[in-house]
């Protein structure tokens, strides 16, 4: 997705250790039209798949997922980070590194908004080591649905996370592929 790609270029900040900074338009400060056209592009890809439910964690994956769950007229469903007072006794936990926090995160989600009737599409900001989407797809194990694919905005490709993430058998697709962010440089897949 040229666009998309751009844009990084234009306004991503490549933090160094594999971080790329995009809080300007994706995940802090999110620009609509650009998550509009992210959201149609990814719903393009995964149609076909027919998923009745769009499933991402909290928070920077929110909005992408939104929005393909808006393209593909489906509901958008977030896994929280901790679990209120107001969520099902029974929820669903699922535990993943984050590379940005630095810890282990907890994946917590509602049996009452995921089951066995859900065909399932993960959509992340970001694909990288793979872990967090992989605690999602574990939840959507957990609860019985199918998982039917996996989307990212941007996937590190260095980082080894769709090779982790092929025993789910699913297709995976990201709109902006990175080769490398070695001395600074963001380097896109061809």
């Amino acid at each position: 997705m040229e666009i998309l790609k751009e844009r990084i270029r234009r306004d991503g900040v490549n933090l160094g250790n594999g971080i790329l900074k995009v809080d300007s338009f994706i995940n802090h400060q999110v620009d609509p039209a650009l998550m509009l056209a992210v959201g149609g592009a990814l719903a393009a890809r995964f149609a076909h798949l027919q998923p009745n439910k769009v499933f991402t964690a909290e928070i920077s994956g929110i909005a992408p997922a939104l929005l393909t769950a808006l393209a593909l007229g489906v509901p958008v469903l977030y896994a929280r980070k901790s679990k209120p007072v107001t969520m099902h006794p029974n929820a669903i936990v699922e535990s993943a590194p984050s590379h940005t926090k630095g810890k282990i995160t907890d994946i917590i989600v509602s049996p009452e908004f995921l089951g066995p009737r859900d065909r399932v599409l993960i959509i992340d900001d970001f694909l990288a080591s793979g872990q967090t989407i992989d605690a999602l797809a574990r939840c959507v194990q957990d609860a019985g649905a199918r998982l039917v694919g996996i989307g990212a905005v941007v996937e590190k490709i260095f980082e080894g996370g769709r090779a982790a993430l092929t025993h789910w058998n699913v297709p995976i697709e990201s709109l902006a592929v990175i080769v490398n962010m070695d001395h600074g440089k963001i380097v896109f897949a061809e």
